[in-house]
């Protein structure tokens, strides 16, 4: 009560909120609905339809939140074993978003570049309006004003790179590449992709222009970035967004002009852009109507005239058999957590299990789709083995008197000879090189083998 008036003061909810106080608050919301619910970050940041605190914001907060939620996600193992070391005991279940809150202010003192005064006075702010959460406040200021005077000795020996990769992972990429391999994998995560662009024609003038530089088979990487829609180039359509990684499966159909090439699971366009644009007549399937009305949207502004198809392609049949077919199948994708940091915490050992099970049905069903003679190309963004190179030999065991292997040579990938295997597969990793003189590192994790028809 006010001893003046005799009336309640006033409440916590009634002060005015701190500047930055709301993206800091659906920032931890989106977290906890990434990390513990499984929701794909994408989804929460969709402008049409994601979270609705976060669709609210400023651009400057909708940025910030963005930040904030790519450092907590991209170093959610360290966060955690600093955490445990800075707690007597675990915090108890249902206590509101505490270990959200913590994760978002830890994530600003650490690896972003704000003040340690305004990430802790936040976070006690945000403990004291959840309440579940409320009676722990003491605690999250008592942990992070510690953390804020013990960074060197309570940080100095986390293995990053080990602990920010979840075990499965970690362990299928070292059978996979060895220890070494596994370890520049993880390091590869610890940084944001670039940006890359696929262009229509003349990357070297584009490169010039948007002050980047020409990688992978004729991909420019730009060195800074913006709103991409402000780019030089973007209204009149003269390149469109793909990692320099994810141009390649396309390219290793060779010479399309004039064929009719089958872009399945198409979304969002990326490839269906390159094979309209090296004159194939292409048909683009994939079984979300949202995703095909966004690649229709990027084909109108690209200038190309592409047949779209919504079907789930275990349901689907062509009228006629097509010269060739990219089958870029739904996989794990977990080549693209330098794009995508939340895969490595929503995806688990089941989800490869039941995708490779989705892709051996899908690469059964398309065989037939094609001509004989005419090649097949399939491509997923994952670094696991049983979607890549696992998946190809028991496709080419099942179907031995109809299909041969077409191996994949350097020349046909820019010399990126790194991404070649003896069998004569597309193997990219995060951690390669994007061009031959290795001056520009990193590109998604993507395989690709190539068939022909018998």
């Amino acid at each position: 009560m006010s001893k003046k008036s005799g009336q309640p003061g006033p409440k916590e909810t009634d002060r005015p909120e701190k500047p930055g106080f709301a993206a800091r608050k659906i920032a931890a919301d989106i977290l906890g609905n990434v990390v513990h619910k499984k929701r794909p970050l994408d989804g929460e940041l969709e402008a049409g339809s994601g979270h609705s605190g976060f669709r609210a914001l400023a651009g400057n907060d909708r940025s910030l939140v963005r930040a904030i939620i790519g450092a907590a996600l991209r170093h959610r193992g360290e966060i955690t074993e600093i955490l445990d070391r800075l707690l007597d005991r675990p915090i108890p279940e249902k206590t509101g978003r505490i270990l959200d809150i913590l994760h978002v202010a830890i994530a600003q003192m650490l690896f972003l570049d704000v003040p340690d005064r305004a990430a802790v006075s936040l976070a006690v702010d945000h403990a004291g309006l959840d309440r579940r959460a409320r009676p722990y406040k003491g605690l999250v200021n008592g942990v992070l004003r510690r953390l804020g005077r013990e960074k060197e000795e309570i940080t100095s020996d986390i293995d990053a790179e080990k602990v920010n990769t979840p075990d499965w992972l970690w362990d299928s990429w070292q059978d996979a590449h060895g220890a070494e391999g596994a370890r520049a994998i993880a390091r590869s995560h610890q940084s944001e992709a670039a940006l890359d662009l696929t262009v229509k024609s003349d990357p070297e003038n584009w490169a010039d222009k948007l002050e980047g530089r020409v990688v992978g088979n004729g991909s420019v990487r730009l060195v800074r970035k913006g709103a991409v829609d402000s780019l030089d180039g973007f209204e009149e359509g003269s390149w469109w967004v793909q990692d320099a990684a994810a141009a390649l499966p396309a390219r290793l159909l060779g010479d399309i002009q004039g064929l009719r090439v089958a872009d399945l699971c198409a979304a969002p366009g990326g490839k269906t852009a390159q094979l309209a644009a090296a004159g194939a007549h292409v048909t683009a399937v994939d079984i979300s109507k949202g995703r095909l009305r966004r690649l229709e949207e990027n084909m109108t502004r690209l200038g190309f005239d592409v047949e779209t198809i919504v079907s789930d392609l275990r349901e689907f049949e062509p009228d006629d058999p097509f010269d060739a077919v990219l089958l870029d199948a739904p996989c794990s994708a977990t080549g693209t957590i330098r794009r995508h940091p939340d895969v490595a915490w929503i995806k688990s050992p089941y989800d490869v299990e039941k995708l490779t099970e989705i892709q051996r049905d899908l690469l059964d069903r398309v065989l037939p789709w094609v001509k004989p003679g005419g090649l097949i190309v399939y491509c997923t963004c994952s670094l696991e083995p049983a979607e890549g190179e696992g998946q190809v030999a028991a496709f080419l065991q099942r179907h031995a008197e109809y299909i041969r292997l077409v191996p994949i040579g350097s020349d046909e990938i820019g010399g990126l000879n790194q991404c070649v295997t003896g069998e004569g597969y597309l193997r990219c990793l995060p951690s390669h090189a994007a061009d031959p003189t290795a001056e520009s590192i990193g590109m998604d994790g993507f395989f690709a083998a190539r068939f022909r028809r018998s």
